[in-house]
């Protein structure tokens, strides 16, 4: 059976919540494995449209086993107000869901310190969300955080949140400038969030571990994207966990050989929230007319995305850091009218030709885009569901962006509606998949673009 990993291959916000919401269907198990309430997946049904910050999109698929793996950090009030707003819904989540009993809790002090400190790097900030995600992987990996294990055992709990608030209150006071917090406060909050998750605390790497064993195909969720990824991406304007496809076996507790697949999931231009390099930026009415169409607005932050052309540099990246073994390409339909396409083939960099992605965050802030122009198309793709129905154009950009990425489209999107979806190959159904033999790209005639 297949085992899955979905991950964003640029900066996130690449639709993943719509392609996890397909591919549940042939899942039995959908794990969200890192990232915290600063994701946003949206799903849009027959019964409206969903938006997800916490709980794994898979979560509206009936019979389906949906979990927080361990490398995710939680927000236990925020989990709840979600699982609310999906009861008031008509979406009931029973013994069906399951939270890690290792998964790390965001404690307010963690918001305040994030604040704080975003706020005190002025021009410097990174853009966070605010939610308190930095510093809780912070405490992880200093040994002092606190886990989901931890909230059921009250004794323990407050003797960790007296011990961690003696350093951080001083912090926050003496070097912030900011309020404190209370022990008594902090537990008699978290006591009653324990009452109401505690039956869902489980072992999720043993649950996985089982599941697999029956057979079961498992799907795991990840949030952000490939170059918000805390060692490989444009460091230091990333998230603080590994979005990589990696990040699968350590926030869950699965070894490699366990992963059949990997669906790298992409948009068909490029977007970016917050700040960092982002080398296919546009300032003009082109990018105006993206973000119009495609609604680039942030889920989470209710920021306006950045917009740009599609960079295969930044795709190409990806495939490799992750071992993709094929592409989910959507949003093919905000593209509907424009004359002519960019796609970034290279970069310029005081006279020098990249065709790799560099690692130095500083060559992409100033490096120069090196484009190949294709036509676009006239007819509109919206709500295709069959590949031989799209434009010419359209598919010659398709296999365009195969050739440049070596990689296999499995899936496009062609709109936000479930059924908005052309199926060429779906991952979940296939057994040990073997990537294809790589196509090896042409070196295209480029012009510099600014």
């Amino acid at each position: 059976m297949g085992n899955v990993v979905v991950v964003g291959s640029q900066w996130g916000d690449e639709g993943k919540g719509k392609i996890v919401d397909i591919l549940a269907r042939d899942a039995d198990v959908i794990v969200r494995f890192q990232g915290g309430s600063n994701a946003g997946h949206t799903v849009v049904t027959p019964k409206g449209t969903f938006i997800f910050h916490l709980l794994p999109s898979g979560i509206l698929s009936r019979g389906k086993q949906c979990v927080l793996g361990s490398g995710v950090v939680i927000d236990p009030g925020a989990l709840i107000d979600e699982l609310d707003h999906l009861a008031a819904r008509g979406v009931k989540v029973g013994k069906s869901f399951a939270i890690s009993s290792r998964a790390h809790l965001i404690m307010p002090y963690h918001k305040a310190i994030d604040k704080a400190a975003e706020k005190a790097k002025g021009a410097r900030r990174i853009g966070t969300t605010g939610k308190g995600i930095g510093p809780a992987y912070v405490d992880k990996m200093a040994r002092i955080g606190i886990r989901m294990g931890d909230l059921l055992h009250p004794n323990g709990f407050r003797e960790k949140v007296e011990s961690n608030l003696v350093e951080i209150n001083g912090f926050l006071r003496h070097v912030r400038g900011a309020r404190g917090f209370a022990a008594d406060r902090i537990c008699d909050t978290y006591r009653t969030y324990a009452r109401r998750l505690a039956p869902f605390v489980v072992d999720d790497s043993l649950l996985v571990h089982k599941a697999m064993a029956r057979g079961r195909r498992v799907l795991f969720e990840g949030a952000q994207g490939t170059h918000l990824d805390v060692d490989f991406g444009t460091y230091p304007f990333v998230t603080s966990s590994n979005a990589c496809a990696g990040g699968a076996c350590t926030g869950v507790g699965v070894g490699p050989t366990s992963i059949d697949a990997v669906l790298g999931v992409t948009k068909a231009y490029t977007t970016r929230v917050g700040s960092g390099p982002f080398p296919t930026e546009l300032f003009d009415d082109v990018g105006s007319g993206l973000r119009e169409r495609g609604q680039e607005t942030g889920a989470t932050t209710g920021r306006a995305r950045r917009c740009g052309w599609l960079d295969a540099m930044v795709l190409r990246y990806a495939v490799r850091v992750n071992g993709c073994t094929s592409l989910a390409v959507t949003k093919l339909d905000v593209l509907d009218g424009v004359r002519e396409l960019n796609i970034a083939v290279g970069y310029r960099h005081r006279g020098k030709l990249y065709r790799e992605m560099p690692v130095d965050a500083r060559v992409l802030t100033e490096c120069r885009p090196v484009y190949e122009t294709l036509p676009g198309w006239s007819g509109m793709t919206t709500g295709v569901t069959v590949y031989k129905a799209l434009p010419a154009e359209a598919k010659r950009y398709l296999r365009r962006i195969e050739t440049l990425t070596a990689c296999p489209i499995a899936i496009v999107s062609t709109g936000s509606h479930r059924e908005h979806t052309i199926m060429l190959d779906n991952p979940m159904t296939h057994t040990r998949r073997t990537r294809s033999r790589p196509i090896r790209p042409r070196r295209p005639r480029a012009t510099a673009g600014a």
